[in-house]
């Protein structure tokens, strides 16, 4: 956005006894919250702000200065100011509480940073489908997807992710959310009826609930999902993060990974593999897909939402072949997949490199970021312990054992409160039980508010520290 505004809604009252500076800061932080300045608004230069509002130019000096050093304001010399693309100044509803919040810092996990897009190699395979597809192939087609799209992806996850996939096989959705549903149809469908879920795990289970199947918690833990007590429990499917698990961050050990393969044969039962963020590893390489193991037994499930961005809503689904009759059926039932001009732009970034490159640029933005935040919480909170691989777009935090489950949503609500999105176990948990943790996400925040965000983190969990020994007492 690059518009600006000349004229900014601000009132200075002279008979205040609150000082001008503070009167100016208080109105252009209001504005950026309320989203009357949105991020990447331009600001007036502060000749021409000193003009409009009669007042010193050394205070709107001091104004901008402090707000772009809260974050809430990037400064460059030689140009105007803008509001920082880090901000969040759309309100957005927290569903827990019923209330309205403003986000100042969002670190919430698995969010990625969008303004990393690769606009230009977009455009440029944009124009090279347009250039080359043919007429013929501009009706509905394949509801499975695009062929080219799906050739591509076959090639790709082989390479990469150590996915057996021929193009028969793959199904394009519109994103993980409608590949999830799509499963549970096709599950529900062959019978299955109690899946096995990873607790901590993803919270929004209404495509389950809705395709009929019952849902059994299972603890996870530094290894991964606990596979013996999955075992014990009966379930007829699994659904499970093994490369980064969503969201406490440990690797499925050799071990559980082995003895889980084993279930799924022995049982001929089926699990659907979410490897939502597999390419983001930054220690070592990340570990093949368990698909690649077990092809008649698991369901890969990857989408373009974190390499790429949310907004193109494309998700690939590599079947066992058994189930594709199954799926192909219940596909046609509720879906006409997404657009086939992006399936074909995201084959084309695939064949040319430049989703690799794209990869490559991700993954050292992530890192350097996740050191930035991994250096302010040595600093400020260095009694939290770190959980989880180097991986993905979060960090996991475990919380003292002195702070339960009460004092985590209250570190939660202190920080909401303050415009800090965060999340803890209590979100993502059936059981409520286990230990505490944070969750702390570093894809949407601008690395100006790393600091000031950890900062307010340090106060929050020394209240509840502090009102943990009271209680105690």
């Amino acid at each position: 956005m690059t518009s600006s505004l000349c004229d900014l809604p601000l009132a200075i009252d002279r008979n205040s006894s609150e000082t001008l500076g503070a009167q100016l800061r208080r109105g252009l932080l209001d504005a950026i919250r309320r989203g009357v300045l949105r991020p990447g608004v331009s600001l007036p230069s502060t000749r021409a702000l000193a003009a409009q509002l009669r007042i010193s130019r050394p205070l709107i000096v001091e104004a901008y200065g402090q707000l772009a050093a809260e974050g809430y304001l990037k400064l460059r010399q030689g140009a105007r100011p803008v509001v920082a693309p880090g901000v969040t100044s759309v309100e957005r509803r927290v569903e827990e509480a019923g209330q309205v919040e403003a986000v100042r810092f969002d670190l919430r996990p698995a969010m990625p940073d969008v303004g990393m897009f690769p606009r230009r190699d977009w455009l440029r395979a944009i124009r090279a489908v347009l250039g080359t597809l043919p007429a013929a192939e501009l009706g509905y087609g394949d509801l499975r997807g695009s062929p080219v799209l799906r050739a591509a992806l076959a090639d790709y996850l082989g390479r990469v992710r150590g996915v057996v996939a021929d193009p028969a096989s793959i199904f394009v959705t519109s994103g993980f959310a409608e590949g999830r549903a799509l499963v549970c149809a096709a599950f529900h469908a062959r019978g299955i009826r109690r899946v096995a879920v990873e607790d901590p795990g993803y919270s929004d289970w209404v495509a389950v609930d809705k395709a009929g199947l019952r849902r059994v918690p299972v603890q996870v833990d530094e290894n991964g999902v606990d596979v013996d007590r999955l075992v014990s429990l009966g379930a007829d499917a699994a659904f499970v993060t093994p490369a980064h698990q969503f969201p406490v961050g440990g690797v499925l050990s050799a071990a559980r990974r082995q003895k889980l393969i084993g279930w799924l044969q022995e049982a001929d039962a089926l699990a659907l593999e979410d490897d939502y963020d597999a390419e983001f590893r930054y220690d070592q390489s990340p570990v093949g897909a368990l698909q690649g193991l077990a092809r008649d037994n698991v369901v890969y499930a990857g989408t373009a939402s974190k390499t790429l961005a949310p907004a193109l809503r494309l998700g690939w689904l590599v079947v066992p072949p058994a189930l594709v009759p199954t799926m192909t059926a219940e596909l046609r039932r509720w879906s006409e997949g997404p657009p086939r001009i992006d399936q074909d732009a995201l084959a084309e970034l695939l064949r040319s490199g430049a989703y690799d490159r794209q990869l490559r640029k991700m993954r050292r933005h992530y890192r350097e970021r996740r050191n930035q935040l991994l250096a302010a919480l040595s600093r400020l909170v260095p009694d939290l312990s770190i959980e989880g691989a180097a991986a993905g777009l979060h960090v996991t935090l475990r919380l003292p054992d002195a702070i339960d489950a009460a004092g985590e949503a209250g570190i939660v609500d202190y920080l909401r409160t303050r415009g800090i999105a965060t999340e803890g176990t209590g979100r993502y948990s059936a059981s409520h039980g286990g230990p505490r943790r944070l969750f702390i996400g570093y894809g949407r925040i601008a690395e100006s508010g790393i600091e000031p965000s950890i900062a307010v983190l340090a106060q929050a969990v020394e209240g509840a520290l502090n009102a943990a020994g009271r209680g105690a007492a």
